[in-house]
Formats: structure tokens, C-alpha cells, sequence
């Protein structure tokens, strides 16, 4: 049987046809309950796994134990190895031999939110995630100084939380030792759903934004320019 570990965009218009045919297939599905909530109604007929935030390994575990007996899915939002489960099923897969892992890609936060801001992501960029449950934050100081000194074009994932609510405002000031005020940044929040936000600013804007989980950061390079209200990174054809 398989484990088809699915990114499902923001769950509506970015879902790829590689996930609709994967959750197509699947009579089970597994995932975090607020993902859940996101596909359940486009697929009613499905048996719906729900687990809740920081249940990363059980939900893992659970689902490979499932598909050992009938093909699951387990869903992710945005693409699954970005900041997503692919990597910890493949890491646990070893131990469930009878379950072929198939990874179903889907469109990150980074590509969907820069796709309404315009075109940020033109060329080379880099994608942090804010949250230090994971990662030091010495770390991602590191890699904010790194990014920004080697002039590429930032995503913010996971900016702001109820426990971390000065990490935007921290990370803006550390950027702002490498970026002038004026380099053109933005945010898009809550993609893909009824209460959709977006907004192109200036960096010196950027730190008092209302950000939470649901947003996604955008911080542009020397070539990234404010165009007829979008933000756009030059590639340099002329």
C-alpha cells in the first residue's frame, strides 16, 4: 500500500491535479485539523484523521501504520517538504517496509503569496521560517545577516505567534542593518481564503505589520522594485 504525503496548496485554487488525484485515491486521510477543514467539503466521501498542532510524530506514525493496510494520505499545506512532514515520513518509513512513501508536491506560501504581490521571487532567494521550536534562534539570526548580505530576495514563514509576538519586529531590525529603508518588501496573509490580504511597503513599514502564522513575508534584494503598485525583482534582460 502507499502513503501519498500531499501539499495541498492553500487548499482551493493551488491544490495541483497530482494532489486531487492523490486524495481521489485515498479513502483515507490524515493531517492537522485546520488542513482538514480546507479540502473536507471538495471531498466528502473521505474517512478525515485529525490531529492538532506539535502531534508532528504521531501524525506521522498513525498514518504509516494506516496505509501498511489501505492507501492514506497525509495532507500538508503548501508544499509537503517545506516546513511540512515529507522528510519525518521518510525518516520513520524504514521501519514500516510495506508501505511505499510517495511525496505529491504543492504550491508553497512563498510562490502563491508572491504571485499576489507580483513577482518577487524573480531570482535567487531564500526561505526562513521564524520559529525557533525548531531551530535556534541564534541560527536564524545567522541565516537573516547571511540572506541579506548576499543581496537575495527573503520569505518569512512563520513570522508572529501568540508566544513569539516580537519575532517579526526582531528579525526586520536585524535586516535593517544589511537594507536600506526603502527596499520594497510585503505580506500576504490568510492566501487562498475569504479574508485574503496583501500589501506591497517599504522595509521601514514592514516591522509594525499584523502579522500571525497565517502570513507569509516577502523582503526584496537591490533589484526588486515597487511596479504599477506590484513587487517586482528585475532578472536583468535589458
Amino acid at each position: 500500500m502507499t502513503l501519498y504525503v500531499v501539499g495541498i496548496g492553500d487548499g482551493h485554487g493551488t491544490l495541483t491535479a497530482d494532489g486531487r488525484d492523490a486524495l481521489e485515491r485515498c479513502g483515507t486521510v490524515t493531517g492537522y485539523g485546520r488542513y482538514i477543514d480546507l479540502i473536507a467539503g471538495d471531498h466528502p466521501d473521505k474517512e478525515y484523521i485529525r490531529s492538532g498542532m506539535r502531534q508532528e510524530r504521531q501524525r506521522c506514525m498513525e498514518s504509516l501504520m494506516l496505509a501498511e493496510d489501505r492507501d492514506t494520505a497525509l495532507i500538508c499545506s503548501g508544499d509537503a517538504e517545506v516546513y511540512a512532514m515529507a522528510s519525518l515520513v521518510l525518516e520513520m518509513a524504514p521501519g514500516h517496509p510495506s508501505v511505499q512513501v510517495r511525496i505529491i508536491p504543492g504550491v508553497s506560501a512563498a510562490y502563491s503569496g508572491g504571485a499576489l504581490l507580483g513577482s518577487p521571487l524573480t531570482c535567487d532567494h531564500a526561505l526562513i521560517s521564524l520559529s525557533d521550536l525548531l531551530t535556534p534562534w541564534e541560527k536564524i539570526e545567522k541565516r537573516l545577516r547571511c540572506a541579506a548580505e548576499a543581496d537575495m530576495a527573503i520569505v518569512l514563514y512563520n513570522p508572529c505567534s501568540k508566544g513569539r509576538p516580537e519575532h517579526l519586529k526582531n528579525a526586520v531590525d536585524i535586516l535593517s542593518e544589511h537594507l536600506p529603508p526603502e527596499t520594497v518588501c510585503g505580506y500576504a496573509k490568510n492566501i487562498g481564503r475569504p479574508d485574503e490580504s496583501y500589501e506591497v511597503m517599504t522595509l521601514d513599514r514592514l516591522r509594525d505589520i499584523p502579522a500571525d502564522m497565517s502570513t507569509t513575508v516577502f523582503i526584496g534584494c537591490s533589484a526588486t522594485k515597487e511596479i504599477g503598485g506590484m513587487m517586482v525583482t528585475l532578472r536583468g534582460y535589458e
